[in-house]
């Protein structure tokens, strides 16, 4: 099976093409490029990868939480090539992607994910490896810093809430923290890759973002102090 994934939650840019056994791939700090960058890197990955659009048998997106605007282009660009291609879509919560990048990178198998959510916020979530699976600990949520609580144990710290919000990896139970994690789109494909072949999933009609917090505009005197979302 072959999988083309993606992720613009963050201010990276990230695009895979894999077979499960190797992985093609492209990371960039885009930022506001994201929209401009991601299908000519989806191009430049498909050729390194030795395919066409046609050879791939299934499209993945990091679905968030994250930015809102690249969360939106993520999942905007997964259905327009999976209806233009007829291809099942599915959609990789980011934070689950975090605790698989972590895993791979360092062999962390109990994550504390964090992703900064702006708006003084932070998106946060708790996974445990167990069986070469992970198992939910504790859902997705947006809260503040301080409101943060870690569930009982010992936990790896990853994503870039740890860079914004360094007094996090200070909390009960971190033992390290790796603030420069990224829901990278091979992690992504590495998630969906079993899903894909348990015909999991869905038309591109359905795929759906992960917003968690529901709010998708500012207010203008937040426009103004340089709130965002």
């Amino acid at each position: 099976m072959r999988i083309l994934s993606f992720d613009t939650s963050t201010e990276y840019l990230s695009v895979a093409a894999g077979d499960g056994a190797s992985w093609s791939t492209h990371l960039e700090r885009a930022g506001s490029a994201n929209s401009e960058r991601i299908l000519p890197a989806i191009d430049t990955v498909l050729a390194s990868a030795g395919w066409q659009l046609a050879d791939v048998d299934g499209i993945a997106f990091g679905a968030g939480p994250g930015a809102f605007t690249g969360v939106r282009i993520a999942c905007s660009v997964a259905q327009g090539l999976a209806l233009g291609a007829q291809l099942p879509v599915v959609p990789v919560p980011t934070l689950l992607a975090l605790a698989q990048e972590a895993w791979r990178d360092h062999e962390a198998t109990r994550v504390f994910a964090c992703l900064d959510a702006r708006m003084r916020e932070v998106y946060v979530a708790f996974f445990v490896r167990e069986d070469g699976d992970w198992r939910v600990e504790r859902e997705a949520a947006v809260i503040k810093p301080a409101d943060v609580q870690t569930p009982p144990g010992v936990w790896d710290a990853e994503g870039d809430g740890f860079a914004t919000y360094a007094e996090l990896a200070s909390l009960q139970g971190v033992a390290r923290a790796h603030a420069n994690t990224l829901p990278t789109a091979r992690a992504i494909g590495e998630l969906a890759f079993p899903l894909f072949e348990r015909g999991q999933g869905v038309p591109a009609s359905q795929a759906r973002p992960l917003y968690v917090r529901q709010r998708v505009a500012l207010t203008t005197a937040e426009r103004n102090a340089g709130a965002r979302l």
